[in-house]
């Protein structure tokens, strides 16, 4: 039976490692890929503390729309941390999805197939969009965030790419596209992040308080988390 949702009030240091553990023991019927995949990118990646730290400080996200969720890993972290109430995953990889809604039994997590360069946006109380807008076309960037301000109840949270850290950048650059390149993904539209006053300037013109921090753990990547409230400061 999957383990329910047991709410952290803060993260002790052996509460991330059994988090992750209850994660990946929710993937056991999905594939070799996929099980290697999500127990590695839980622990390896910054984010994954990162994020879940700010939904704790927070009081939790409330209902969450993750855009990109992939194959869900975050957004069951999430849930089974009492970080979120409930979580909508939007993406466009379809055998990602089904593992993700087949991991997520018992949960309050829904997973539907959507591209996010076009697709209208649920009302939440969290927008989670995590290395996913440089993805994109900077037109298709900017549509996006207009959607999303238009959506998001409380906030937006943000793990963005920094196209104006140095060397950071550099290597961020060289590492997407050796991804894309692994993939076979080499056709699609120019790596363009959008430069973090210019995203800044969106969300505060919509009504947002906005704040900036680094996201690269130990990695020389120039990833940014970006923490977006409504109100007033």
């Amino acid at each position: 039976m999957p383990e329910a949702a047991v709410p952290y009030p803060s993260l002790q240091p052996a509460a991330l490692p059994r988090l992750i553990g209850a994660v990946a023991a929710r993937y056991a019927g999905a594939s070799r890929h996929t099980r290697h995949y999500v127990g590695t990118k839980l622990r390896r990646d910054p984010a994954t503390e990162a994020i879940l730290t700010l939904a704790v400080e927070l009081g939790g996200f409330g209902t969450v729309a993750d855009l990109g969720c992939g194959r869900g890993q975050l957004a069951l972290l999430l849930l089974l941390a009492g970080g979120a109430d409930s979580v909508l995953g939007m993406d466009r990889n379809g055998p990602a999805l089904a593992e993700a809604q087949a991991a997520a039994e018992g949960l309050p997590a829904r997973f539907t197939a959507a591209d996010l360069a076009t697709a209208p946006l649920p009302d939440c109380d969290t927008l989670l969009l995590v290395d996913v807008l440089y993805q994109l076309p900077l037109a298709a960037q900017r549509a996006l965030l207009d959607r999303m301000v238009a959506a998001a109840r409380r906030r937006i949270v943000i793990r963005a790419f920094d196209p104006d850290l140095g060397w950071r950048s550099r290597c961020g650059f060289v590492m997407e596209w050796l991804n894309r390149a692994g993939r076979g993904d080499l056709r699609r539209a120019a790596i363009e992040p959008m430069k973090l006053p210019a995203l800044r300037a969106v969300l505060e013109q919509a009504g947002f308080r906005v704040s900036i921090t680094p996201c690269w753990g130990g990695m020389p990547l120039p990833n940014v988390l970006l923490l977006a409230e409504k109100g007033s400061a």
